[in-house]
């Protein structure tokens, strides 16, 4: 039994040194549930250049309701589709810190089958206040990066 506890810490001892307060910014939006990054009501969780975007997308909401606005996914999953469970059994992060930057990785499964269920999302995070926020989410899997995304619809013509 002890060493069956002992192989257990074992393991458990170096993913939980990966783990720490910028980490925990972004298990956030993953556990116990998925949260949708761009709510508003996460908003004070970013800083710029995400929080231009997020903006913008929320102007384009207004002025279209019926219509999908600049983010139709969900940043933190690259994808719309999910299994809970899946992601929260799955979910592994590991972080980077660097002063006052960190980057985490999240690399998880969207859904219990599937080649194409793997994600590995990098978010980048900044300490601001004695708060870790984030300012980018970069999706290794489909190579793309939110700041780099571009939100036409909430922006009038110049």
């Amino acid at each position: 039994m002890k060493l069956l506890l002992a192989a257990i810490l074992s393991i458990a001892a170096p993913a939980a040194a990966l783990a720490g307060p910028a980490s925990d910014a972004v298990k956030f939006f993953y556990a116990p549930q998925v949260k949708f990054e761009a709510d508003a009501q996460y908003r004070d969780r970013f800083t710029e250049p995400v929080t231009k975007l997020f903006d913008l997308n929320d102007q384009a909401t207004k002025k279209n309701p019926d219509q999908v606005a600049c983010i139709d996914f969900d940043p933190g999953l690259d994808a719309q589709d999910f299994d809970q469970k899946t992601i929260s059994k799955t979910l592994k992060l590991s972080e980077t810190v660097d002063g006052d930057t960190a980057q985490v990785v999240a690399s998880f499964a969207l859904f219990p089958e599937g080649d194409d269920s793997q994600r590995e999302m990098h978010w980048s995070l900044k300490k601001v206040g004695g708060k870790w926020k984030i300012s980018d989410i970069a999706s290794k899997t489909s190579a793309w990066t939110l700041s780099q995304l571009e939100c036409m619809a909430g922006q009038d013509p110049e």
